[in-house]
């Protein structure tokens, strides 16, 4: 049976219940009082020439008899007006469900951007909708930025693989060309695949991943990753400097080592022209721990700033071909600060460059309920 039904019967029942309670209230309280042997009074009537019938008084069988057939005639009246009445007081209470019923239906169908918008006063039912709505909203974006991303992605590994493919027909129609030229390529458009490839994986733990509670510092992560890219910067003419007092943080040491380096790399590769500076902060907190990276450069565009943590999206296109990277340092620094529950913000330098200010708690975040 539907809910409706077992709802009308429920109602229905309970209203039976209590016109028989009722009536056997009446009988055990009211009818018991009443005699069983009363006859008919005689009494002396003027006038009449002797005892005549006077006042008739029922006894507990004449109104047992008078009254079972109106009681039970008052039971079906209460069970045919429990059954109509149940049925379109349930219809009335579960008419939301149905609403919301309708939108499960075209989600499963995969239309997302439908959603309930239930009306009326803020109960059960309301919440139930807009906690509805909310799933829909949520999982709507996440689509739409799987797909953005997948296509992103698609497009990004699409250009490595034919500039292989081209390489490959080359050697095959030319069997004079430089082999140790054509590997060389392959070998530099491979690891550039392989990075992509790499970077998608870690974005994809970062934003899936279950985190361990640990205490990191963030000084210390600092200091590594400033060490491991000083090569790099030294070829770029490119300096790095290091500050700040104990920045504790809690976390995972190998996500929040891989932000540090990601925003160390971005800083010193958009170093244009050669010759900038990169400033690493690091200050600690009661309740956070925030590092700050700032590098010279070019002047960015606010409106461009708020596209930087979107995958594959570059600040500029000047950029030396093997330290180019492929896009998706920002957009892993950003799930990575997500997953910890922190903050991250990413303005343009009044002289040129960006600054990028990471805020981690200093404690493990709440699970959501």
């Amino acid at each position: 049976m539907s809910v409706r039904t077992r709802l009308t019967l429920s109602y229905a029942g309970f209203l039976m219940l209590a016109g028989v309670l009722l009536l056997a209230v009446v009988w055990v309280f009211l009818l018991r009082y009443v005699p069983e042997d009363v006859r008919y009074g005689q009494a002396a009537i003027p006038g009449s020439g002797g005892m005549q019938p006077s006042t008739f008084i029922p006894n507990r069988g004449d109104l047992q008899r008078a009254f079972a057939p109106k009681a039970a005639a008052m039971l079906a009246v209460l069970l045919v007006v429990g059954l109509l009445g149940g049925w379109l007081l349930a219809g009335r209470m579960l008419a939301p469900l149905t609403r919301i019923s309708q939108a499960t239906r075209l989600a499963a169908g995969g239309s997302l951007s439908h959603r309930v918008r239930l009306p009326g006063r803020n109960d059960e039912f309301r919440e139930l909708a807009d906690g509805f709505d909310a799933m829909l909203a949520r999982i709507e974006g996440h689509v739409a930025e799987q797909r953005r991303f997948a296509a992103n992605a698609s497009h990004e590994l699409r250009t490595p693989l034919a500039i292989t493919q081209a390489l490959l027909d080359v050697a095959r129609t030319d069997p004079t060309a430089d082999t140790g030229e054509l590997l060389e390529r392959l070998h530099a458009v491979n690891a550039r695949a392989i990075a992509l490839t790499e970077a998608l994986l870690l974005l994809s733990r970062a934003e899936h991943g279950a985190l361990p509670s640990e205490e990191v510092d963030l000084s210390l992560l600092a200091e590594e990753a400033a060490e491991t890219l000083l090569p790099l910067a030294e070829a770029r003419g490119v300096t790095i400097e290091t500050a700040g007092d104990v920045s504790p943080a809690i976390g995972s040491p190998a996500l929040l080592l891989q932000l540090t380096t990601n925003l160390l790399h971005n800083a010193v590769v958009h170093n244009l022209p050669a010759g900038g500076a990169v400033w690493v902060t690091t200050t600690g907190g009661a309740r956070h721990a925030t590092l700050t990276v700032e590098n010279t450069g070019e002047q960015v565009a606010p409106e461009l700033v708020a596209t930087l943590t979107e995958p594959f999206q570059r600040a500029t296109t000047r950029i030396r071909t093997d330290d180019a990277g492929v896009g998706l340092g920002l957009a892993i620094v950003a799930s990575i600060v997500a997953v910890h529950g922190g903050s991250l913000a990413v303005t343009p330098r009044p002289g040129g460059g960006l600054t990028v200010v990471v805020r981690l708690p200093t404690s493990p975040p709440r699970a959501p309920r």
